[in-house]
C-alpha cells in the first residue's frame, strides 16, 4: 500500500489517496503513471511516514519539483521558504508559522 497525491495545473494537491504499492505495475505502468492517466491529473507518490518528498502531502499543499518536496501553504506574504527544510520562515515576531 502506498499513498499518492493528485496535482492540478499549478502543482497544488487536490486529493490524496491510498493505492497500489509503488513497486507494483498496473497494466505495465507505475501506479503514478496509471493513476495520473486514469484521472487526467498528474499523480505523485507521497509518504505517510515522511520518508520521501519531505512530508506527507495534504490538500492545498504545493509540490515543488525542483526541491522534490511537498510544501504546506504559505502562512503570510512575509514568510520565505527555507529550501533545505522546505518550511516557511518569518523573522516578524508578530507572526507564527503553523506546521
Amino acid at each position: 500500500m502506498a499513498h499518492y497525491a493528485f496535482l492540478d495545473e499549478n502543482n497544488i494537491v487536490t486529493e490524496v489517496i491510498t493505492g497500489k504499492d509503488e513497486t507494483e505495475l498496473i497494466d505495465g505502468l507505475t501506479p503514478e503513471e496509471w493513476y495520473g492517466n486514469f484521472r487526467g491529473q498528474r499523480c505523485v507518490r507521497t509518504s505517510y511516514n515522511n520518508k520521501i518528498r519531505v512530508r506527507y502531502a495534504g490538500i492545498g499543499y504545493s509540490y515543488n519539483e525542483d526541491l522534490d518536496a511537498f510544501i504546506y501553504p504559505q502562512c503570510h506574504p512575509e514568510a520565505t521558504l527555507n529550501e533545505v527544510t522546505c518550511d516557511w520562515v518569518c523573522d516578524n515576531a508578530d507572526h507564527t508559522v503553523e506546521v
